[in-house]
C-alpha cells in the first residue's frame, strides 16, 4: 500500500531529468547514451517538466524499438522524479556485404542492422546475391530459407573450431552456399544450408586427417553436397 500510494504521488509530480541505462554486455558501441537520449527527446512533446502522468511511456518504447539496433526499450519513472529509460542493444553476428551498395550487420535475431561510423566489429562475412534479398526483407527470420541462412551461422559460431576456420559464407541466388577458410586456400561447397551436424562433421574429418598430410592447399575445391562423401579436386 505504500509503495502504491508513493507511487501515486511520483506520477503527480514532473519530469526532472531522463536517465538513460545502456545494457551492453556484448560492448557494441553502435550507440551511446547520448544517442539514446537524442531518440527519446525526439518525441512532439517535451518531457522535461512535464507531469509523469501525462506521458506516454508505451510510445516512447515503440518509437525507440524502431530503430535496428536496439532490441529492447523499458520506460519507467523512479521515486527521485527521473524519466528512467533503459535500453538493450543488439549483437551483431556477420557483416552483410554488397558488391553495389551499403553494407550492413546482421544481428542474432536475424534483423538487419546498419554500419556506424563511429565503431566496427570483426564477424564473419556474408556475401553474394542472397545479400540483397536481406537488404530488402530486413529480416531473416521471417521466412523458412532465411531462418535455415540463421541457424548456419549460429551453427559456426557456437563451435569454436569452425569460428576460427571460416572467414566468409557466400551465399548464391540458387540458395546454394559456399564457405571461405581464414587459412586455407580452397572453396568449399556446402550446398544448401541443410543437414549441418552431417556435413560438418564431414569436413572436421576432412580438415584433421586429409590436409595435414596432402597440404592445406592441394585442393581448389571441397564438395560436401553429395552424402556420406567429401569431393576434393
Amino acid at each position: 500500500g505504500l509503495v502504491a500510494f508513493a507511487d501515486r504521488n511520483v506520477r503527480n509530480q514532473t519530469c526532472r531529468d531522463i536517465v538513460v541505462q545502456l545494457d551492453n554486455i556484448h560492448e557494441n558501441h553502435f550507440l551511446d547514451e547520448a544517442d539514446v537520449l537524442r531518440m527519446v527527446e525526439s518525441g512532439a512533446s517535451r518531457l522535461r517538466n512535464r507531469p509523469f502522468h501525462e506521458i506516454d511511456y508505451t510510445e516512447i518504447e515503440q518509437r525507440l524499438e524502431r530503430q535496428r539496433n536496439l532490441r529492447e526499450a523499458q520506460v519507467f519513472h523512479d521515486f527521485e522524479g527521473n524519466l528512467v529509460v533503459n535500453v538493450a542493444l543488439r549483437r551483431p553476428m556477420a557483416r552483410l556485404v554488397q558488391e553495389q551498395g551499403a553494407d550492413a550487420y546482421l544481428s542474432e535475431e536475424g534483423v538487419v542492422m546498419p554500419v556506424s561510423d563511429r565503431y566496427s566489429t570483426r564477424v564473419m562475412v556474408v556475401s553474394g546475391l542472397y545479400v540483397r534479398r536481406a537488404m530488402v526483407s530486413q529480416r531473416l527470420d521471417q521466412d523458412p530459407y532465411g531462418r535455415q541462412i540463421l541457424a548456419l551461422l549460429k551453427f559456426i559460431l557456437a563451435d569454436d573450431f569452425w569460428k576460427a576456420q571460416i572467414a566468409e559464407v557466400h551465399i548464391h541466388e540458387s540458395g546454394k552456399v559456399d564457405l571461405y577458410p581464414q587459412v586455407s586456400s580452397q572453396v568449399i561447397a556446402l550446398g544448401q544450408p541443410e543437414d549441418l551436424e552431417d556435413k560438418f562433421f564431414r569436413l572436421k574429418v576432412f580438415f584433421k586427417e586429409i590436409l595435414p598430410r596432402q597440404g592445406w592447399n592441394r585442393y581448389s575445391r571441397v564438395s560436401l553436397e553429395f552424402a556420406n562423401q567429401v569431393v576434393a579436386r
